[in-house]
């Protein structure tokens, strides 16, 4: 097979090396307009997960790396005159220099062709006269947008500018330092990579680059010159860090991190390896890595598969899932360096571990794994914030308003469309109070509507008639009786989302037959086949209020601790903060203070009939998931306005707001906006912090609430799947939870079998028919 590659960096290297000791028959050419001891940058980091992945696959190329190494166990974070140590991390770094020179030497002893000084032909002609091309060619890929149409590359860039320089001091572990200067806040990322160097990075936020950086910034440099005067400044203000240290420049210039996704990594007979196909924020170390984790999966897969069609799109399907989770990681680690700001009044404990586990790859269990008394200690410290014995913060008691709950889980608000005439029944009673008896602190009714009008689905229960309080009440009183857990009662009005089948019919489908009219704040259906709502006149949104507020003097009378108020998922209330959904021209429309109007209305008017030892919440979408629609910064400003009008908490969920929406999935997905509504409104008000979606493990909880990114969270799904998932957490931790009387037989530790992060996968390989004797390294992923 003829193999082109386009690139001599070290995925293009590692991929060639590879490609010929699996084929030696392969004729295979490295393109490479720099010359052999041309190379940008200073050190390269790798898990010591990626390093079993080299080993398995070239050993020689693994034993050579392993001569260079500079390996740290630990992380220091520098912050507030502290240095704060987590140990157990398992890292190495090198030269990126001596690594080309590795991966260059090993392709000479295996005959693969590579020209330096060489720029590549054209892609398209390489595509004509080569089986593979392979384009390694970096972020700025010539291949990728010469063929623009086929990968259908994006690149997102964000909010902060980076210097990438080296030092001739040596750091003794992994460093991060905070930097409080008079421009503002600046961080270091710094690693050694050999006897001699290190990297560090200084990066920060691009306002505070405006003002520090902007007026002396070279706007004119070649390539390969460094920011001359920029660095001269970054030595004053990074001198207490160097300690007295050189900084050394390599093409030395400011820019701003680029996120590059593409929809596709094949075109015919051109694939894309590594930046090319996309990067991942430096902050997790992950481009190197993913890099040549790409090679080795590329190499293998030609080795496997009969045709280069199937090994490329083998290739694909077994990398983008490793990649996707990588990119995660990498935002949620890039967005937390963004918004670092907004934690500098965490004390150093809290702060090194919320640091620690940004990108949630890290969390409270894998650090008890990793390094068990620093664990421990944020245990000790937590419980001493709260003057309280120390326990897994899950289960360190909280208050929402004058409300004390025994631990900080959530039975999350979960529609069971099963209600007749809007009546809770049986169900109801065995499902909110099997919750309850599971050990959440507080357990939420699903969405209740204000009248018949209002509800989602024939399926749906209200609280607008006296039959409907005596059923709650029941409910209530279940809850009170038999465990030590708090209930409330979600209150809200379907608006234009209402008259819908119930979800197993048909989620949002419009009911056939035996509708009502749905009214909204403008005359918008919620998908192409809904009902066009009526839009609602002044007294007929007086009128709605009064029904909200009838509805909350029978919650109180039927016994409810909390009321939450559902502004959230497009439904009414919803719909008229949205821009998307509300249109109107008078003062309920318009600007966002407008819009907020009514939902602020409905609130005052609650709260005013709901007792006042009892706190009142509220339910948001942090983000529409769509253009045009409400995004972070306005979903700070409308809990900031609920929480000026005495909101107890915000509830924060996202989108479902519009049927076109985008919404970008993953684990703990919604938990950034509940962090910055917490760290920016919830503590300057006093208002607690609820976090919910895609969030299914008390390891997760642990983490979300000792780094402050949250103060409780709603579990939803995972309470449907078990309903006592409080008590098997508490059993899993060790921690001595009560359990109901007639259950407590049952109460034992379940074997977990939990192991720290992904193991490595050794597969057999086949090849002509018959099994080799060797195994093969598969790359994990985060679980």
């Amino acid at each position: 097979m003829r193999i082109s590659v386009l690139g001599g960096g070290p995925a293009g290297l590692y991929f060639a090396a590879l490609a010929k000791q699996l084929g030696p028959g392969h004729e295979i050419t490295v393109w490479e307009r720099n010359a052999p001891d041309d190379t940008f940058g200073f050190g390269v980091v790798f898990s010591d997960e990626t390093l079993g992945g080299i080993e398995h696959a070239d050993a020689a190329v693994h034993e050579a790396m392993s001569r260079e190494f500079a390996r740290w166990d630990d992380i220091d974070v520098h912050y507030r005159g502290t240095v704060t140590t987590s140990g157990g991390h398992g890292f190495a770094a090198m030269s990126r220099k001596r690594l080309l020179a590795i991966l260059q030497q090993r392709c000479r002893e295996l005959g693969v062709d590579v020209r330096f000084r060489t720029g590549a032909p054209d892609v398209a002609e390489l595509a004509r006269e080569y089986d593979l091309v392979v384009a390694a060619d970096g972020v700025n890929s010539a291949a990728r947008t010469r063929f623009a149409d086929a990968f259908a590359p994006t690149v997102e860039t964000r909010r902060c500018r980076y210097i990438w320089l080296g030092t001739d001091l040596v750091f003794d572990a992994f460093k991060f330092h905070v930097l409080e200067t008079p421009h503002g806040i600046m961080q270091i990322h710094g690693y050694p990579y050999g006897r001699d160097g290190s990297t560090f990075i200084l990066e920060l936020h691009e306002d505070v680059w405006q003002r520090a950086f902007a007026p002396i910034a070279a706007t004119d440099l070649a390539p390969g010159e460094s920011d001359d005067k920029s660095i001269e400044l970054i030595r004053e203000l990074c001198a207490d860090v160097l300690e007295g240290h050189g900084v050394m420049a390599n093409n030395s210039k400011w820019a701003t991190f680029g996120t590059v996704r593409c929809e596709r990594w094949v075109h015919e007979n051109v694939v894309l390896l590594g930046d090319a196909a996309h990067t991942a924020h430096f902050s997790i170390g992950s481009g190197t890595k993913l890099a040549m984790e790409d090679a080795l999966a590329l190499a293998a897969c030609l080795h496997e598969q009969p045709s280069v069609a199937e090994a490329l799109g083998a290739y694909e399907d077994e990398r983008r899932p490793v990649v996707a989770s990588t990119q995660r990681a990498a935002q949620a680690s890039l967005e937390w360096f963004e918004n670092l700001a907004q934690y500098t009044h965490q004390s150093p404990e809290q702060f090194a571990f919320n640091l620690l586990t940004r990108s949630r790859r890290v969390t409270y269990d894998n650090l008890k794994l990793r390094d068990r008394e620093f664990a421990c200690a944020l245990d000790e410290w937590f419980a001493g914030t709260l003057g309280t014995a120390v326990a897994p913060p899950m289960f360190q008691p909280v208050r929402i308003g004058a409300l004390e709950l025994p631990n900080r889980i959530v039975v999350s608000p979960m529609d069971m469309y099963s209600a007749e005439n809007g009546v809770p029944g049986e169900f109801h009673l065995v499902h909110l109070g099997g919750k309850a008896l599971g050990g959440a602190g507080l357990v939420m009714t699903e969405m209740v509507c204000v009248s018949a009008e209002g509800r989602i689905t024939p399926g749906c229960p209200g609280l607008y008639t006296e039959e409907q309080e005596r059923a709650w009440a029941r409910v209530t009183d279940f809850v009170h009786g038999h465990t030590p857990a708090k209930i409330g009662l979600q209150l809200g009005h379907s608006g234009r989302k209402g008259s819908t089948k119930l979800m197993w019919d048909g989620m949002d489908d419009p009911l056939p037959e035996g509708n009502w009219e749905v009214c909204g704040p403008s005359p918008l259906p919620y998908r192409t086949d809904s009902q066009t709502p009526r839009e609602l006149s002044t007294d007929e949104l007086a009128e709605i209020r009064d029904q909200f507020v009838a509805a909350a003097r029978r919650a109180a009378q039927a016994g409810f601790d909390l009321l939450e108020l559902h502004c959230a998922h497009g439904y009414l209330l919803s719909s008229f903060l949205s821009p998307l959904t509300n249109h109107r021209t008078d003062r309920y429309g318009g600007s966002p203070e407008n819009r907020l109007r009514f939902p602020l209305e409905v609130f005052d008017a609650v709260r005013a009939v709901w007792p006042a030892e009892r706190p009142v919440t509220v339910r948001i979408s942090a983000t529409d998931w769509y253009d045009g629609g409400i995004g972070a910064d306005e979903a700070v400003a409308i809990a900031r306005a609920f929480a000026e009008h005495g909101a107890a908490a915000i509830d924060v969920s996202t989108g479902q707001v519009v049927s076109e929406e985008r919404p970008q999935f993953g684990r703990s997905y919604q938990t950034p906006y509940a962090d910055r509504i917490r760290n920016e409104v919830g503590l300057a008000h006093g208002t607690a912090v609820i976090a919910v979606g895609a969030i299914s493990s008390y390891d997760d909880v642990n983490s979300l609430i000792l780094a402050g990114r949250a103060d409780l969270c709603a579990i939803g799904r995972s309470h449907l799947y078990d309903p006592q998932w409080t008590l098997h957490a508490a059993a899993e931790q060790d921690y001595p939870m009560p359990w109901p009387k007639p259950w407590a037989a049952g109460k034992r530790k379940p074997q977990t079998g939990r192991t720290d992060g992904p193991e490595p996968r050794l597969e057999l390989v086949r090849t002509g028919g018959h099994q080799t004797a060797h195994a093969r390294w598969r790359p994990g992923s985060d679980r």
